[in-house]
């Protein structure tokens, strides 16, 4: 599920990442994204660690968003039943 990032980066990023995204006829987010996922496997190789792992899986649902909530509030319906009298 995508979300949302709002940060403050100096302009030369930002045309840098246009840039690149116009280079290789992909877009910025996909810049983006693959610079993250490029930097923490090198901090990995570095520092032997698993910046995926220690993110509880953040990175990654196998389950889609809509079947996470719906499993939640089925959870919630049969916890209120069974505080009915």
């Amino acid at each position: 599920m995508d979300k949302i990032l709002s940060v403050q980066v100096d302009e030369s990023v930002i045309l840098r990442i246009g840039s690149l995204a116009r280079r290789l006829h992909t877009s910025k987010k996909r810049v983006i994204e693959n610079a993250v996922k490029s930097y923490a496997a090198r901090i990995e190789r570095e520092q032997k660690s698993d910046v995926f792992e220690k993110t509880s899986g953040a990175w990654y649902r196998k389950k889609s968003a809509r079947r996470t909530i719906e499993e939640a509030r089925a959870v919630f319906r049969r916890s209120m039943e069974a505080r009915r009298p």
